[in-house]
């Protein structure tokens, strides 16, 4: 029983110091997101630690450290970001984007001798036990098992060796350049490497597939298979109770690696995203990153909600139905930055067929920057459309009109 409480609290980085009150009796400073009032800590002596005259939080006690707008990739704040350094358990962040894309949630998993025996966290998964994939992801997010990476790797790979290749084919799809995985769990290993720059790329991505800020934001949630009495497990990111709008992703720690964190936070409608590693005061040194990124940006509106973005054809002879946003489209905009022109893309089919109802949903509209995504909205019907409600010529005068702008 002890074991499993140590290895959960050093799973958890909860040796590294910080220090709150409830809000209700002390409230937080302004200027800080933080649900609680957080005592600032002196940054103690770090042996080889150099700080840069123009560093703008010298307090910070990571050794590399990032915090970085989510949708356009821009870089915030950074120390250190691009040297290569031990990712210790944020590299299940990896692992869940690779088991999103390649696996199938209701899978059923059977765990095999090789999982039962990881050492590390665990989730106490014995050889034999059937657990459905999406649950599997849980347990790995929040209570950081890594004989639940196992279990997810050989169930999608079918062995470790084959999925850290996966992870590492998309790590560089992603343009984490300077990243090497060679296993799901973070275990160390001297070719198993990564950089903050890359890690924050990496959780970014995450943030784009639907059931990814699900799992990494979920703070509590009861499985039947959970080997003790609650079946309950509890996220071990502290910072889903401390910080305002946090919403994810993971810890880490090993002697290699030290305490690290990613964290991920929304406000206005802007994703950020904060990376810590080898840091001393790790729930210190994410609050105030994701304070300085909240502070240093500005949503800028690019698309209204119902705005008319363009049209698509409807049937052969029909014409042209008008499509229109389904929400309000905001990017992060550096205060004291120029503003960025952004490409407009609309993802709708050639053509639809009738009828079609008012606010039906037929595609998407997607902002590019160089080429990459960075922010998309669906796209809907802006009026209904039925087959009779045209004469034979005046839809025949539309597909012509269809015909010539398709041509030019």
């Amino acid at each position: 029983m002890w074991k499993r409480i140590y290895t959960r609290l050093a799973a958890a980085g909860l040796s590294a110091c910080i220090v709150f009150v409830p809000a209700a009796s002390a409230p937080a400073a302004p200027a800080s997101r933080s649900l609680y009032d957080i005592t600032p800590l002196e940054r103690p002596d770090i042996p080889g630690l150099v700080i840069s005259p123009s560093d703008k939080l010298p307090n910070l006690t990571a050794r590399s450290a990032v915090v970085m707008d989510a949708a356009t990739g821009t870089v915030i704040y950074s120390r250190d970001m691009d040297t290569r350094r031990y990712p210790a358990s944020t590299t299940k962040i990896m692992t869940l984007i690779v088991a999103l894309e390649q696996g199938t949630l209701d899978d059923i998993v059977t765990v095999s001798k090789n999982a039962e025996g990881m050492e590390g966290s665990t989730l106490w998964l014995e050889q034999g036990d059937k657990v459905p994939l999406k649950e599997l992801l849980y347990g790995m997010m929040m209570a950081s098992g890594n004989d639940a990476t196992i279990a997810v790797a050989e169930h999608i790979a079918g062995s470790v060796p084959a999925f850290a290749r996966m992870m590492n084919e998309k790590a560089r799809e992603i343009g984490a350049s300077d990243t090497h995985f060679v296993n799901p769990n973070g275990l160390p290993d001297e070719n198993h490497y990564t950089t903050a720059r890359d890690m924050a790329l990496i959780a970014a991505y995450g943030y784009r597939l639907p059931e990814f800020e699900e799992i990494v934001g979920t703070r509590e949630i009861t499985f039947p298979w959970v080997k003790d009495d609650t079946h309950r497990l509890r996220n071990e990111n502290q910072m889903l109770w401390l910080y305002k709008g946090g919403n994810g992703v993971k810890t880490g720690y090993t002697d290699a690696a030290g305490r690290c964190l990613v964290s991920g936070a929304r406000e206005d409608g802007l994703q950020l995203v904060s990376v810590v590693f080898d840091s001393v005061y790790m729930w210190n040194d994410s609050i105030a990153l994701l304070d300085y990124g909240f502070d240093q940006v500005e949503p800028e509106k690019i698309i209204s909600k119902g705005q008319v973005v363009g049209s698509v054809s409807v049937g052969l002879f029909q014409g042209e139905l008008e499509v229109k946003a389904a929400k309000d489209l905001a990017i992060a905009r550096l205060k004291d930055g120029s503003r960025v022109k952004y490409d407009q893309k609309l993802e709708v089919p050639d053509s639809l067929t009738a009828p079609v109802k008012e606010g039906e949903r037929v595609g998407r509209l997607v902002l590019m920057q160089e080429g990459r995504e960075v922010g998309a909205v669906e796209v809907l019907a802006a009026a209904s459309l039925e087959p009779e409600e045209q004469g034979f010529f005046s839809r025949l005068m539309a597909w012509f009109q269809s015909l010539w702008k398709g041509l030019f």
